[in-house]
């Protein structure tokens, strides 16, 4: 982790069980919120292992998009799965983004800005990077009230472990993730036409290996919860998912409903 972000990054293919899949699958309704015209110069901030930026190209003939994430193993498993010549991946820091003022048509963040302490930094530098009448937009998870598979995990540690308390609440009470916080931290960064919206997505697990296997993992902060567990303890986690994920059925395919925050809002001048 760094100062500049909260989550638990070691690993591209990590990444994909935990965030990838599932940014891929939000992509979709955020850039129809956020829109993209052909010809535009886009940054991507925050981009993972690049589906956001892999998005914005095939909706688009004409422009170059930049995308910058902090994770170095996030930067190179981008480079390495990608070949589109318009798409320029480089590790950078969404507080201090190394591109000029007035840079960018378009300034965009998908599930990023909630795990950034100094989001209003962070907003700030996207702002700062993007052109006069340039949009920037942001989304990330409704981590309270709508993300079912997550809760899933957080409130059954936390039934079973004391310990797992302080880790739920610290998750649900993420920078950005009540309503209206998004809209009003791009007010107070001076955008003008700021507009919030929900986006809904489906998240299906194929099995409860399938939903486990992010927190067996290395990869953000369920993972590192699973991390400080002696054996006793994560067996009787793993016992405790499972019951909740089969949920009085046989194992086999769970579909979870997903909600996340978008904003988006023009720069002035």
């Amino acid at each position: 982790m760094n100062a500049s972000s909260t989550f638990a990054a070691a690993d591209g293919d990590g990444y994909e069980l935990v965030m990838g899949r599932w940014s891929k699958r939000l992509a979709v309704p955020f850039l129809d919120f956020a829109g993209t015209m052909d010809g535009e110069h886009v940054l991507d901030v925050g981009c993972g292992t690049g589906h956001l930026a892999h998005a914005v190209a095939e909706r688009s003939i004409r422009g170059q998009i930049r995308a910058i994430d902090l994770a170095p193993a996030y930067i190179d498993h981008a480079r390495n799965r990608s070949s589109h010549p318009r798409i320029v991946f480089d590790v950078g820091d969404a507080c201090s983004i190394k591109f000029p003022d007035r840079t960018f048509d378009r300034v965009l963040s998908l599930l990023v800005l909630h795990f950034v302490p100094q989001a209003t930094q962070a907003i700030s530098e996207m702002r700062r990077v993007a052109k006069p009448g340039g949009v920037v937009a942001a989304c990330v998870w409704d981590v309270r009230g709508g993300f079912v598979a997550n809760r899933v995990f957080y409130d059954t540690a936390a039934a079973i472990d004391p310990k797992a308390n302080e880790r739920r609440a610290r998750n649900y009470t993420r920078p950005m993730t009540k309503p209206g916080e998004l809209a009003r931290a791009w007010r107070e960064a001076g955008l003008h036409d700021v507009v919030e919206t929900s986006l809904a997505i489906r998240m299906e697990f194929t099995s409860f290996e399938d939903y486990w296997a992010p927190y067996s993992g290395r990869e953000g902060p369920g993972a590192a919860y699973v991390a400080t567990l002696g054996a006793a303890e994560r067996a009787r986690l793993i016992d405790a998912l499972r019951a909740a994920y089969l949920d009085g059925e046989p194992d086999g395919v769970r579909s979870y409903a997903a909600l996340a925050w978008a904003v988006k809002g023009v720069a002035p001048g």
